[in-house]
């Protein structure tokens, strides 16, 4: 059993169609400004009608594979957050590994939304520790496929990408050092696919707009994704021993960035220690943190001793917070 991890390799992927916000503000007939003054998105990357999400997810993952250098063979699993999987059924996890050339490892789906990869990094460093093997955790989405523009909100938001990490072995005190995570089933109907499910299953007479994404309740959506996001990460970081103030980098799910930035206010986190990709990628949900540590890790390496405090909340409820000392 081994006493702590580390981040071995750092990958992302995007489509390369650029969606300005003039576009969609035309289309919903909105003022020019109205998104980026409200979101604080300014573009964001849709796929092309031949990308799949199997496909976006593996590039990410073999950017991941190669900046960590191991060996393919020694992946002991692979974990998936996505809200978009190619297909209801089978899982997209497993073609993933097959794409990626993964002989040794385990593959399946995790659904939870925009707290996906908090989910999956808190699953992949547990299995770590016990195993001692690695494991790649990749978060992908291709919200574009499920937004409708009867919904506003979402058009202006949601976008594709994915982002990947592989996580191994480390000495004792690094990785996963403390985490909270949380849900609220009250908040079940804040952003929903209405139609799909077993509740209400494709049939003649579901209309296809009842198979896109809708936020029923936005104000109600930030309030408590801000409520989430700040409590997850208290209890996390009183975990931990960590102020907010020792934090190296604060690393939020990119949903809006009125709510990272009052989660951090909150917190007392630095405009200088938080990761801000939403303005040039938008809302990809699950995909937002790996993406952004992957950019961020471009621009500044993410060096050892490193403190980070991840965090996210979206459908469900369902979110967690991790602080992670690299």
């Amino acid at each position: 059993m081994t006493l702590g991890t580390r981040l071995l390799g750092l990958g992302h992927a995007v489509p390369a169609r650029r969606v300005a916000n003039a576009e969609i503000e035309a289309r919903l007939a909105l003022e020019p400004g109205w998104i980026e003054r409200r979101t604080g998105v300014r573009e964001r990357r849709w796929a092309a009608s031949h990308e799949t999400l199997s496909g976006l997810a593996a590039e990410a993952g073999r950017r991941a594979l190669d900046d960590s250098g191991i060996d393919r063979r020694d992946i002991g699993l692979l974990l998936l957050a996505t809200s978009t999987p190619d297909r209801l059924l089978p899982p997209s996890a497993p073609l993933v590994t097959h794409l990626l050339g993964l002989p040794r490892a385990g593959a399946i789906d995790l659904a939870g939304a925009c707290g996906g990869f908090v989910y999956a990094l808190a699953l992949a460093d547990a299995q770590v520790r016990v195993h001692g093997r690695p494991v790649l955790v990749i978060a992908a989405n291709l919200l574009s496929r499920r937004i409708t523009f009867k919904d506003r909100g979402g058009a202006a938001l949601f976008a594709d990408a994915a982002g990947a990490v592989v996580l191994g072995p480390g000495e004792e005190g690094r990785g996963v050092v403390g985490q909270a995570l949380g849900s609220d089933g009250a908040g079940y109907g804040l952003v929903t696919i209405p139609a799909g499910g077993s509740e209400r299953p494709f049939a003649e007479g579901v209309a296809v707009e009842d198979t896109r994404m809708a936020i029923t309740d936005g104000r109600g959506l930030f309030t408590e994704a801000v409520r989430m996001m700040t409590a997850c990460s208290l209890e996390a970081l009183a975990a931990a021993g960590i102020a907010p103030g020792d934090l190296d980098r604060f690393v939020p799910h990119q949903a809006n960035s009125r709510i990272f930035s009052a989660v951090g206010r909150k917190l007392g986190v630095g405009d200088e220690a938080t990761v801000a990709t939403i303005a040039d990628y938008g809302n990809s949900s699950a995909a937002t943190i790996p993406l952004s540590l992957a950019l961020a890790h471009q621009a500044r390496p993410i060096g050892e001793g490193e403190t980070l405090l991840l965090t996210a909340a979206g459908a469900g409820l369902t979110g967690g917070a991790i602080v992670f000392r690299t």
